[in-house]
């Protein structure tokens, strides 16, 4: 009997929970179902697909209650499904073995329960009033007398469809259920997707204001660098001829000395009076150049950058409002420059760098031969 009570076990359908009904049908992922339940699973999941005479009369889909597989049915529905016909064979001999044998019989007569109040007495009616089943004494007599009952058979099969039904809906909920966890996943790689790509952006925007920065520091430099290579090299020619001059003089000094040491009067006259004037041209230093004071300042050269500071210290992503009024305003410019950062906002317009360059701050004026004293004869052009 255990082989034969297995062999029952594995001739259960799992939407009604009997044996296999005839026609037995088997899906793609090899699980048999009756006709009729996998009618009523395919019904629960495709309620909105046109029926006639209870049955689908069009393709569709649902999944198999067994291993989640999910089977598509063709325009015949669930009666273009394979008939499983080894089953039902099997499902006959097993039928025709179990009358034949004489014990069967008596263990079914032992499955069905006694009442609990009448031990000799089966239950074989249904109290629709407590909604428990229960035997005649019961009725007659018993807790049950004054209650409504019906016969166990019509309850059982009423319920048997409910139960059925219920387990159908429930595998179109699962279903259902399924494609919204299906979605959430999608959702999570696409944002996981969006979030590496906004990054991406982010990072490629700042890089954009990296360049400028450094742009712009080297345009800077280049003209405090301009300017200082300018004054060096004015002073360091300045120093020549300054250099020159003074040895032009030590030349005329030990002259003087020489003339000094002549011992004949009329010699010494001689060449006492060109020398003087050669000492006295050599003393003159008018025709060359003298340095202002202050020349040498580069203060001018003065930036500050608070204000950008504060505007780079504000960056942040624009609002909703916001990205609409920079579509706006700023349609056309931001195809021009190419280097914007959209979707990134500074909190405001940033401010010009305050800086006061030779253009817009001008040097100390070069020295000219028209001032006195500290003034230069020929001084360059600044």
């Amino acid at each position: 009997m255990n082989t034969m009570d297995n062999l029952e076990k594995q001739l259960i359908c799992p939407i009604c929970i009997e044996m296999f009904t005839k026609p037995v049908v088997i899906l793609p992922c090899q699980h048999n179902l009756c006709r009729k339940c996998a009618n009523d699973v395919f019904q629960a999941s495709n309620p909105y697909l046109p029926t006639r005479g209870g049955s689908l009369t069009s393709g569709g889909r649902f999944r198999c209650p067994s291993c989640r597989h999910e089977v598509v049915l063709d325009r015949h529905g669930v009666y273009g499904l394979q008939r499983n016909l080894l089953v039902e064979n099997i499902i006959d001999m097993f039928k025709q073995e179990s009358s034949s044998s004489s014990k069967p019989a008596p263990e079914r007569k032992e499955e069905t329960p006694m009442c609990d109040v009448h031990e000799e007495e089966k239950i074989n009616i249904y109290c629709v009033t407590h909604g428990v089943p229960t035997c005649s004494m019961c009725k007659v007599f018993g807790a049950h007398k004054d209650c409504e009952v019906a016969a166990i058979t019509s309850i059982y099969q009423s319920k048997k469809a409910e139960l059925s039904d219920g387990i159908a809906m429930m595998v179109g909920n699962n279903d259902r259920m399924q494609g919204i966890v299906s979605q959430l996943e999608e959702a999570c790689r696409a944002i996981e997707e969006n979030g590496r790509r906004q990054k991406t952006l982010v990072c490629e925007r700042f890089d954009q204001l990296y360049t400028i920065l450094e742009e712009k520091k080297t345009e800077m430099s280049q003209k405090v660098t301009a300017e200082q290579e300018e004054k060096v090299n004015y002073i360091r020619g300045l120093t020549r001829k300054y250099g020159d001059h003074l040895e032009e003089s030590c030349k005329m000094v030990e002259l003087g000395i020489q003339t000094m040491e002549e011992p004949e009067m009329a010699l010494f006259l001689q060449n006492t009076k060109p020398l003087l004037k050669k000492l006295a041209e050599a003393s003159s230093t008018a025709h060359l150049d003298k340095v202002e004071r202050g020349y040498e300042n580069m203060d001018h050269y003065s930036v500050d950058f608070k204000k950008e500071g504060l505007a780079l210290r504000s960056l942040d992503f624009l609002q909703d409002d916001e990205d609409e009024d920079e579509e706006d305003e700023d349609g056309g410019a931001s195809a021009e420059e190419g280097d914007g950062a959209p979707g990134v906002s500074a909190g405001g317009a940033a401010t010009a760098a305050s800086v006061q360059p030779a253009a817009t701050q001008p040097s100390p004026p070069c020295p000219s031969a028209a001032s006195s004293g500290s003034a230069i004869a020929s001084a360059p052009r600044c």
